[in-house]
């Protein structure tokens, strides 16, 4: 599934994102100094494995895809954006998680024998602490130029579940459609898609 994922990935991206700087974005990811194809999407919670969080950057692309597809979306609420900015938003949104999940291990009681084995788990450490959204806006500015309403959407596409004040959540939902467009395709991959997947 790995394979597959980064196959997609880096078709989708090589088709749609073209803008300078793209490339070199790109050979970042894919280098050493980068773990984005491998690392997981969390420590425990949606897609807490080897490959989840590039599988999560598919799955909210595609959720957003499709969600900006829809009729009413494009007619009434009059969102229309270029395939390019879609797959920005989407499919780079969480570049803050590269290289932050380490894998460790922990003793734990079996519940049948009553024996204890080391198990394998992710911790997280940060080494740049620069927030969530507002930290993948970083890293992909310093390759490339983002617009102001892309740069928005990746900021605030965790909505109100993080830390940040609900009211600049609400203005930036106001002012710039996109974010909440995000956050919506990021809730939908993380609850829906991802969440079926583990059950």
């Amino acid at each position: 599934m790995e394979n597959n994922n980064k196959e997609k990935f880096l078709q989708l991206y090589r088709t749609l994102i073209t803008r300078e700087g793209a490339e070199e974005l790109l050979a970042y990811l894919l280098s050493p100094a980068s773990d984005f194809f491998t690392a997981p999407a969390s420590t425990r919670f949606h897609n807490a494995y080897e490959g989840g969080l590039l599988a999560h950057s598919i799955n909210v692309y595609e959720c957003l895809r499709d969600y900006l597809a829809r009729d009413t979306v494009r007619e009434q609420y009059g969102l229309t954006y270029s395939d390019e900015t879609i797959a920005i938003v989407s499919l780079l949104h969480d570049l803050c998680k590269v290289n932050v999940y380490k894998v460790s291990s922990r003793n734990v009681k079996d519940p049948v024998t009553g024996q204890w084995r080391a198990v394998p788990y992710y911790e997280y450490e940060d080494k740049l602490p620069y927030g969530h959204g507002e930290k993948s806006v970083y890293i992909i500015s310093g390759y490339m130029k983002l617009s102001r309403e892309e740069a928005f959407a990746i900021r605030y596409h965790m909505g109100f579940s993080n830390e940040d004040d609900p009211r600049n959540v609400g203005a930036a939902f106001e002012q710039f459609p996109l974010a909440l467009a995000l956050s919506i395709a990021d809730t939908e991959a993380t609850y829906f898609v991802e969440g079926k997947e583990q059950k």
